[in-house]
């Protein structure tokens, strides 16, 4: 389900992103119109991704999600519409890619929390997840992978 978890040091990146604060049970309805959106103004502006789309959560709770989603650019955009300019932090970070449809994500985030607690390490903060490949590389979904990127101390 996930792979063997490792610690890494993250470079501060530039990104595109939507700003979204939304009810938790919203998340399947506005992501893909987000991103499209987002790859859109991207796209229209001559700009090439440098990494996959992601979600950035800055906060979490069980009601609402307070993330970003976008792609890694070179250099910061200037705003246009909601398609803000943002960054994924330099930060210490345990890193695994969970393999499979993203249905079984919560599931893969508790078991990779489980291994951050298991070997020492304290969570901070904000949590990110890189989509490296999902449905449009098919519809299998036990090839998918997903990213995750926890902040530690």
């Amino acid at each position: 389900m996930i792979d063997t978890p490792v610690i890494v040091h993250t470079h501060r990146q530039p990104t595109a992103v939507i700003h979204l604060t939304i009810p938790r049970d919203q998340i399947q309805v506005v992501m893909g119109p987000a991103i499209q959106e987002v790859m859109g103004v991207v796209g229209a502006e001559g700009i090439i991704p440098q990494d996959a789309l992601f979600a950035y959560h800055l906060t979490m709770s069980p009601d609402v999600f307070d993330f970003e989603v976008g792609v890694p650019v070179a250099e910061l955009i200037a705003p246009n519409g909601r398609v803000i300019p943002s960054h994924l932090p330099a930060a210490k970070a345990a890193r695994t890619v969970y393999h499979g449809p993203y249905e079984g994500l919560a599931e893969a985030w508790g078991k990779f929390d489980q291994w951050v607690a298991d070997n020492g390490y304290e969570p901070v903060g904000d949590l990110w997840e890189v989509y490296q490949a999902g449905p449009e590389t098919g519809d299998d979904s036990s090839k998918w992978r997903t990213e995750l990127n926890r902040p530690v101390k």
